[in-house]
């Protein structure tokens, strides 16, 4: 390893070191102003409106995003902003808060009184105890850091990961509060392949599939031209009754090869693969996947009330980012 390979390897592990010390730090900052801050939020009946300037203010963002995906109606306001008419977005009933590492810049030290007079509870998460925010706030979570990741200490590093882990921290113990389930979860997150793992359900996936299906009693051909025609790599073999008993896969038919010199006399019963694996029209696209896997399948049948409606192909889910 070269002289230069060296240096980079113990910056990257020294910083990494430091911001992990930055997170093990605010542990001694849990008490009794995080019950007062979440608190407040969970029984306000308006929205958390949270302000920063600088790097404070993209981590601002990113809380308002957590907050706004896991119940919270949350707002971002930069502080430079809110003292310019953005101040007008915020609302009787709203809770603010204000980050900032020093907890002294103009722009804080001004918006600071305007959130006061507007009577609106402040919640200051601030790395600087003795500052003009720390001793304005109605309630103060403390982010302080011992040191920057920086070389110098001045670029904010660990205190801008302290704060974001504060901020995560309100965010779970909101959840739990309000008893955020998955369900709750998915309602926000209807798009990408999280939200579809949430919500999106086998009956949903079929719909746009022909039904491949054969009687018990036709034959190979009729059989391998169904396969063919609806293209998801098998048929599903019906009864007089139309009930399922089986299905006929790809595998199924080189296996007939396999076994037998001649086809004729040989009707899909003979083939199929009787007691199929399948799945309801409303079982979550993510489980017909585990089923998929246990079972070392690609095909599930998918019924409703006993009644057969089509099938779920592997490539479906791949199609639909499930994997």
């Amino acid at each position: 390893m070269t002289t230069t390979q060296q240096i980079i390897i113990g910056s990257a592990q020294r910083t990494i070191e430091l911001q992990a010390a930055s997170i093990a730090l605010q542990l001694q900052y849990i008490n009794e102003n995080i019950i007062k801050a979440v608190e407040t939020i969970a029984t306000c009946k308006g929205r958390v409106v949270i302000s920063g300037i600088g790097k404070s203010a993209i981590i601002a963002q990113k809380i308002v995003a957590t907050m706004n995906s896991t119940g919270t109606p949350a707002l971002f306001m930069h502080a430079a902003d809110a003292i310019h008419g953005d101040l007008g977005m915020v609302q009787q009933d709203d809770v603010v808060v204000v980050i900032s590492k020093s907890g002294d810049s103009p722009e804080i030290k001004v918006l600071v009184p305007l959130v006061k007079n507007f009577g609106n509870t402040l919640i200051g998460m601030v790395g600087n105890m003795q500052s003009y925010l720390a001793a304005q706030s109605d309630i103060v979570l403390n982010t302080t850091v011992t040191q920057e990741a920086c070389p110098n200490n001045l670029a904010p590093t660990t205190s801008t990961t302290a704060q974001m882990v504060m901020g995560d921290v309100i965010a779970i113990c909101l959840m739990e509060l309000k008893e955020f389930k998955t369900a709750d979860f998915a309602k926000y997150h209807p798009g990408g392949a999280l939200g579809k793992k949430m919500y999106l359900r086998a009956g949903d996936l079929i719909k746009q599939h022909e039904k491949p299906v054969i009687k018990a009693e036709d034959d190979i051909k009729k059989t391998i031209l169904e396969i063919t025609k609806k293209r998801l790599g098998a048929v599903v073999v019906l009864n007089e009754k139309d009930e399922v008993i089986g299905i006929v896969t790809d595998g199924d038919v080189r296996r007939m090869f396999e076994k037998y010199d001649r086809f004729d006399g040989l009707f899909a019963k003979d083939i199929m693969s009787s007691q199929p694996k399948s799945i309801t029209t409303d079982t979550l696209a993510i489980h017909a996947l585990e089923l998929m896997k246990q079972n070392n399948i690609s095909q599930l049948i998918i019924t409703s009330n006993g009644q057969y409606e089509g099938v779920l192909h592997l490539h479906d889910l791949v199609k639909e980012g499930i994997i």
